[in-house]
């Protein structure tokens, strides 16, 4: 696969203070090691004037589903770790609630990318063996070609991380890591 940023969007998944704050219960701690990742390559497309696209996990008891059943807690709008960590620019991003794992599950994702003439989507954020690696399936079965940076998810544990990498390279894209994105955003500008 052949990265072509002019019809590509970048998606950072749930980098909310839920995930990303030490206080939190359901901190991750190699999602630290990613933010400055992602901030490059947000940077990059802003200057190059690509789309960056952000996703909310909120849950209410009614559109949680399992998700309140597998995790007891849910992230609602008014839990003041829902929010985008500030350290990200998302002041020109397009922002989207979700509810589950899938980013393009119940939200209009996959609209505003058709509208935009996107072919190819950027996944990262947290975590990745759960929305980053359901949303890079979800969008490969709708056509959309999925280009996951190592060094931009994170998730509890390496185990994690390496069997997403593992399974998600036999079918569905081929792991990169953001220098090499970068490297390609900045010749093609």
């Amino acid at each position: 696969m052949q990265f072509i940023p002019e019809y590509s969007a970048l998606i950072v998944i749930d980098m909310q203070r839920y995930f990303i704050d030490s206080n939190s219960h359901a901190y991750i701690p190699s999602s630290i090691a990613i933010i400055d990742k992602i901030q490059d390559l947000i940077k990059a497309y802003n200057h190059a004037h690509l789309p960056v696209i952000f996703t909310r996990h909120l849950n209410t008891d009614k559109n949680a589903g399992l998700m309140s059943e597998w995790w007891k807690e849910i992230v609602t709008e008014d839990n003041e770790l829902s929010v985008i960590i500030p350290e990200l620019e998302c002041s020109n991003a397009i922002t989207i609630n979700k509810s589950q794992y899938d980013a393009f599950h119940d939200t209009h994702l996959e609209k505003i990318l058709k509208e935009l003439n996107i072919k190819q989507v950027v996944i990262t954020g947290v975590m990745t063996h759960l929305c980053c690696d359901t949303t890079a399936r979800s969008a490969f079965v709708r056509g959309f070609k999925p280009f996951f940076p190592i060094d931009a998810t994170a998730t509890y544990n390496e185990e994690f991380h390496k069997a997403t990498f593992t399974n998600l390279s036999h079918g569905f894209t081929i792991p990169v890591i953001t220098r090499e994105l970068l490297e390609i955003i900045i010749e093609n500008k």
